[in-house]
């Protein structure tokens, strides 16, 4: 996922996308525990598009903070 999707999304679409990652996570964390991942590239793709959600959620938290 491309940052700049990322900051044209919503908070609440960030969200969702972040619980998402976090559900792909814990599976894919299953599957290599079990023997049956495929694509291990996967796991690496997933947390860092999980860092890059997070990085523009505090950006947007540290930009909202100095206006007020």
């Amino acid at each position: 996922m491309k940052p700049e999707q990322l900051r044209g999304m919503s908070p609440d679409q960030l969200d969702e996308q972040l619980a998402s990652l976090k559900k792909e996570q814990f599976n894919l964390r299953f599957q290599r525990a079990t023997g049956q991942l495929e694509n291990t590239a996967r796991v690496r793709a997933v947390r860092r598009d999980i860092a890059r959600i997070k990085t523009v959620q505090v950006q947007r938290r540290r930009s909202g903070a100095g206006n007020g």
